[in-house]
Formats: structure tokens, C-alpha cells, sequence
């Protein structure tokens, strides 16, 4: 089955989230994102096969990327498409984020290993902008911008995890603004390869006066090649690729364990501040995760319908011949899937619409659309990347035993999708810090805010009424855990983070979902319009009815932390 980019509905989603799009018509909106799709799915989606059974591969020392990866690459970054919503200063086109959002959707679904490295640099470009001085800047945004420099983030440690205050990279000072960093680094995407003429790595280290955990680490940038007298970056620096892992899925893109050896490198932000830097260009990361498992679910179902309505199997009612998509119970995996999918593109491009906001609404706008741009941040990277693995694995159902076998494809999706909810920060830790950090900042405030809005088109007399109240229903459970969320315990908020990010996804979810029903009519010719109303009651049948159990485990709980510890012996 031949994979096409979904340019209607990134275009409706974007409508639908209320994204700016700055003095772009329609019409040029279209002509860009068409123009994204057929290089993606004449450049790049038929290069994910061989990424998959070939992958990276790691010699004396180098990263070999799979055939035509390189040239791909190059052409993609030639033709404008890295630097689509990247700072005009340093050669961006500056466009918003949400068009960077539908090219970076339709780049992931033709091949989410590819679509990994422009998210790191993306990732780097932003740190660099918001926390560098201006020397880095003019120095290292440039090339980054054009894509002839790649960005790399080293955070992780082989004893640390996802616990930052056990990092022991240390950085001496070594004069004139020069640091020498040590240390060894795992779990590095695209520390290094062949498609680019350097790497950037983001480094998390400890200066020599750092105090312990995370408020003692530092931020450097130590690129793999340094600039000779004249400017050029032809000196090897001393870092280097010590292996690679052999991975589940995305294999096409390398996963490095990285070494240190007295590298040279400049700090970024201020000294012992890097946490905060970093985490400039994790969110990036993490809008970008959910937005990877928006686009290999889609994958996926698009591999599961077209199976579905081809492969003949039993008979109708009427005696004839039956597909399988004749049949109810696969008619609603597909429904499911699909409804899912849909949701999550509109909780991604709603968050995109809210950083745009935030960088460039009205003045009186820009704190209230930061504060719900890192709302949803872990609600779109966890809610979403579940989405997708929830989605790909439906695709393997509805194949039945040919989709278990790696000949038809769709198991490569889901072997993709699964990682999406463990890096940038795993699911759990996104439900922690939407439990938390989030909850706490304003007492619930933006959340209550959020849903409150999304209920009012949930009335929508196009849904009907048991859509409709399913969706409301939802709604006002999220409301109502959110206010028990904020007055209870700490140890309560922690057990009940994970299903309290779940009921958010939901919900909100679900209300926009309510939302682009209502929109589609005025948006839409009537065939589309019809699609969108059918996505909405299958959501709200399928998903939002799930929301009153992941309520009650927020509310009233069955089980608690003696239970979990009783079973774990």
C-alpha cells in the first residue's frame, strides 16, 4: 500500500485549532504543505524500508546511515524544508510553528527514523536562540538553520536514566570562555553520522564548583568538529561514537553511546543553569513526539484500510462475497484508530496554535497562550505517542496474521510508534509533571479554563445528543478531578498522575474533536464534513466512554499504594 501525506486533514486540523499562519492565503497554505508532501512521498517515503532492514551501521568508529539517507537529507534542507519555521535571523523562513508542525507531520509519516535528526537540530536551534550568547549565535545558528550542521542532545548517563542529578560529565574551565568536557553519554539520536558536515551536541555537565543533583548542571556546546584559523570546522574535536544500540524499531536512525575525552566546548546560558536551557529545546521534542505518534498511526490505519477493504474473507447477509472491512468488529478497530488519530492531530496542532500565540499574538494574549502551550505540552507527547502505538497495533489486528509478519509492513509501524512514549521523557514523567508542576503553578486554573471552553461546542446539534453528552461528560469529569487533583496529597497526585493524564488526554481530546464537527460544515464540502461528525460519535463512543474509568481512578480509587507494593512482593 502506497503511503499519501493526509494534506486535508492537516489543513482542516490547522483551521480547526484557530493556527495562525501570518500573511499566508489559504491557497499558499495549501501549495506549501502539497509541495512538503510530494517530496515526502516521492524523496523520503521510499527510503524507510531499507532504513528499517538495513538501519545504521556503526564501523571503526563512524555511522554509516542507510542508502541515499544522505542525499535525501541534503536535497530536503536544500529545498527550504528545515528552516520552514526556524528564526529568519539566522536563514530561517520564519514561518509559525503550527506550518512547521504540518511539514514535520508529513516528513514523520513518510519515515519516523528520518524524521528524528531535523528534530533534534530544530531542538538545538531553539536552545541556542533563547540561551546563547551572541558570539555562539553568529557562529553555530547559521549552518544549524540551513541543515548543513545537525544538533544532538546528551543528556543521558548509562547510570543515570532519566535522573539528571546522577550525571557526572564534568567540564573544567580551560580560559578564554573554553570548557573541557569528560564524560561518557548513552541513548544519543544521531550522535553521529554521514549526512551533515557536523554535529552540535547540547552537553549536559558539571562545572567544578556545581553543587549536587540537578540545580548544579551546566549546559556546553561541544560540536564534533572545531574551526581552523580561517573559520573552517575541519578539526576533529575529541568526542566520538563508541557504539550503537540495536533497537526495536526506528533503526534506520543511529542511537549512539557517545565518549568525552577533554572535548572542547563553550557554555550555553548561564553556568549551572543548564536544566532550564535544556528544557528549551526538550519541549520542542516533546510536541514533536506526539506529534510522531500522530503520524505512523496514520501510517498504519491508512496500511489497515486499504488491507481491509481488498482482502475478501466470509460472506455478507445477502450470501455474496465479504472483505473484511464488511465486517462490524473490523469496521471498528478501523473507526477506532482512525478517531484516534484525528484527535491526536488536533490536540498537536492546537498546542502548536498556542506557541504561535504565545511568540507572536497580541501583546495582551502572549502569557495566557504560554501557559496553555506548556499545558498540553505532556498531554500532547504522552496522550498522543499512545495514540499511535495504540493505533499501530490495531493496523496489525486488522491484518490478522499477515500483519504479524514483517512482508506487509505494518509491524514496522508499530516497532516505530512503541519508542515515542519512552523518550524525551516517558510517559509516566509527563503524567508526574502535568500532576505536579502544571497543576500546581495556578491551582488548576488554565485546565478548568481549557475544558471549560472546549465544553461549550460540545452542544453542537451535528454530533447528537449521546455524542454529545459522552464528549460533555468527559469534560466535566476532567474538571472535577482536576479540582481534586490540586487539594489532595502529594503521594495521592503521584499515584493518580497517570490516569488523571489520560482522563486530560480525553477529554480534551474529545472536545476538540466536538469542536472541528461543529467547524467542518464551514470548512469542509459535505462529504468531508459527514467523515469529520462520524470521527466525533466514534470518538465519543469508543473513547471519550473510557473517561468516567480513568476519572474513578482519580477519584476514588480501588486500589492503593499497599496494593501496588503487595503485588511488586
Amino acid at each position: 500500500m502506497t503511503w499519501r501525506a493526509p494534506v486535508d486533514d492537516i489543513l482542516f486540523a490547522m483551521a480547526a485549532a484557530g493556527a495562525a499562519v501570518d500573511d499566508l492565503a489559504a491557497d499558499e497554505l495549501r501549495t506549501v504543505v502539497e509541495a512538503a508532501a510530494r517530496f515526502a512521498e516521492e524523496r523520503i517515503a521510499p527510503l524507510d524500508l531499507a532504513g528499517d532492514r538495513i538501519g545504521a551501521r556503526f564501523e571503526n568508529g563512524l555511522v554509516a546511515t542507510p542508502p541515499g539517507w544522505g542525499e535525501a537529507y541534503r536535497d530536503w534542507c536544500a529545498a527550504g524544508w528545515n528552516a520552514v519555521s526556524l528564526p529568519e535571523d539566522w536563514g530561517g523562513a520564519g514561518l509559525p510553528v503550527a506550518v512547521g508542525t504540518a511539514t514535520m507531520e508529513i516528513l514523520t509519516g513518510a519515515s519516523m527514523a528520518f524524521g528524528t535528526l531535523p528534530v533534534l537540530t530544530h531542538g538545538a536551534v531553539s536552545a541556542l536562540a533563547h540561551q546563547a550568547d551572541p558570539a555562539l549565535r553568529e557562529r553555530w545558528l547559521p549552518p544549524l538553520v540551513a541543515g548543513r550542521f545537525t544538533g544532538a542532545m546528551d543528556l543521558t548517563e548509562p547510570q543515570a536514566g532519566s535522573d539528571l542529578s546522577l550525571v557526572r560529565t564534568r567540564a573544567e574551565p580551560d580560559g578564554d570562555g573554553l570548557f573541557r568536557v569528560t564524560g561518557a553519554k548513552c541513548f544519543i539520536t544521531f550522535g553521529e553520522h554521514d549526512m551533515a558536515d557536523n554535529i552540535v551536541h547540547l552537553v549536559l555537565a558539571r562545572l567544578p564548583d556545581a553543587s549536587p543533583g540537578t540545580r548544579g548542571l551546566s549546559l556546553l556546546l561541544v560540536p564534533k568538529y572545531l574551526p581552523d584559523a580561517d573559520g573552517r570546522m575541519v578539526l576533529p574535536n575529541a568526542v566520538a561514537c563508541t557504539g550503537l544500540e540495536h533497537k526495536l524499531g526506528i533503526r534506520g536512525s543511529p542511537t549512539c553511546s557517545m565518549a568525552f575525552d577533554q572535548a572542547t566546548g563553550w557554555l550555553v546560558g548561564e553556568p549551572h543553569r543548564g536544566l532550564a536551557a535544556m528544557f528549551t529545546m526538550m519541549n520542542e521534542a516533546r510536541l514533536a513526539t506526539g506529534l510522531q505518534g500522530v503520524a505512523v498511526g496514520e501510517r498504519a490505519m491508512q496500511a489497515a484500510r486499504a488491507y481491509a477493504g481488498e482482502r475478501r474473507q466470509g460472506r455478507l447477509p445477502s450470501g455474496g462475497p465479504a472483505v473484511i472491512a464488511d465486517h462490524p468488529d473490523v469496521r471498528r478497530m478501523l473507526g477506532r484508530g482512525t478517531a484516534l488519530i484525528s484527535a491526536a492531530r488536533l490536540l498537536c496542532y492546537r498546542a502548536a496554535a498556542a506557541i504561535d500565540r504565545a511568540d507572536r499574538g497580541a501583546p495582551a494574549e502572549r502569557g495566557t497562550a504560554a501557559v496553555e502551550a506548556d499545558l498540553l505540552t505532556p498531554v500532547v507527547k504522552a496522550w498522543c505517542s499512545d495514540a499511535g502505538v495504540e493505533a499501530a497495533s490495531l493496523a496489525i489486528q486488522v491484518h490478522g496474521g499477515a500483519g504479524y509478519l514483517e512482508a506487509t509492513g505494518v509491524a514496522r509501524h508499530w516497532r516505530d510508534a512503541r519508542i515515542a512514549p519512552i523518550y524525551e521523557g516517558t510517559n509516566g514523567i509527563q503524567a508526574i509533571d502535568l500532576a505536579t508542576r502544571k497543576l500546581g503553578r495556578d491551582g488548576g486554573v488554565a485546565m478548568l479554563a481549557l475544558a471549560g471552553e472546549l465544553r461549550r461546542d460540545t452542544d453542537a446539534p451535528v454530533l447528537g445528543a449521546p455524542a454529545s453528552a459522552a464528549i460533555r461528560r468527559s469534560l466535566d469529569l476532567l474538571a472535577e478531578a482536576t479540582e481534586a487533583m490540586v487539594a489532595a496529597g502529594e503521594a495521592h497526585r503521584l499515584q493518580a498522575a497517570m490516569p488523571y493524564l489520560r482522563l486530560a488526554g480525553t477529554a480534551l481530546a474529545g472536545g476538540l474533536m466536538a469542536t472541528a464537527a461543529h467547524l467542518a460544515s464551514g470548512l469542509d464540502g459535505p462529504a468531508a464534513a459527514a467523515r469529520r461528525v462520524a470521527l466525533a460519535r466514534i470518538f465519543a463512543d469508543e473513547v471519550s466512554a473510557e473517561a468516567p474509568a480513568h476519572a474513578a481512578a482519580v477519584l476514588a480509587p480501588a486500589a492503593g499504594p499497599g496494593d501496588f507494593a503487595a503485588v511488586l512482593g
